[in-house]
């Protein structure tokens, strides 16, 4: 199979296994609250100012340079997509929309400066549907990190990263 079969394939497999995540994760935990009298999800990813995004253009950049310190990257979505792509370097934590998931991340940084730059990422499902990166956003900033970003996701891992081309590692 050639490279370019071999990425339409990930593609494929990645798409499908994100969009059943997705949903799955979206029906199971994504908490509710009211908001002008309607149900709404509380942990949206569209409600993250755009100051906290950063894009994979921007960040594919980021990582290439040798003049900007690397920084903890971390995936809160779904292990079985982490398996199958994920970002060089970048570390599971386990879907952040769960509570055992956000203890996984506290953990993981309790003991960091507050001003290390972290990325955090997931790519499970389109960006309006994502039910982890916002609770992991807040958990960060909870503790008093000041350098963190989101990776801006639009539609999912494979689409907006693999079949870019982007560097991507597979499994644990």
């Amino acid at each position: 199979m050639n490279r370019s079969s071999m990425k339409h394939a990930i593609t494929i497999v990645l798409v499908g296994t994100a969009a059943f995540v997705c949903a799955v994760r979206a029906n199971a935990q994504t908490r509710m609250g009211v908001a002008s009298g309607a149900m709404v999800p509380v942990y949206q990813a569209t409600s993250l100012p755009s100051s906290q995004l950063i894009n994979p253009e921007e960040f594919v950049k980021i990582l290439q340079s040798s003049k900007v310190e690397t920084p903890l990257m971390i995936q809160v979505g779904s292990h079985v997509l982490y398996q199958q792509a994920h970002i060089p370097g970048s570390e599971y934590i386990g879907p952040a929309s769960g509570e055992s998931g956000l203890q996984s991340l506290r953990k993981r940084v309790e003991s960091l400066p507050r001003n290390k730059f972290i990325v955090i990422y997931c790519g499970c499902c389109p960006w309006s549907h994502c039910p982890n990166v916002k609770p992991a956003d807040d958990a960060l900033r909870a503790m008093g990190f000041t350098n963190v970003k989101v990776l801006y996701i639009a539609n999912n891992f494979g689409a907006d990263w693999v079949d870019k081309g982007y560097p991507v590692a597979k499994g644990d």
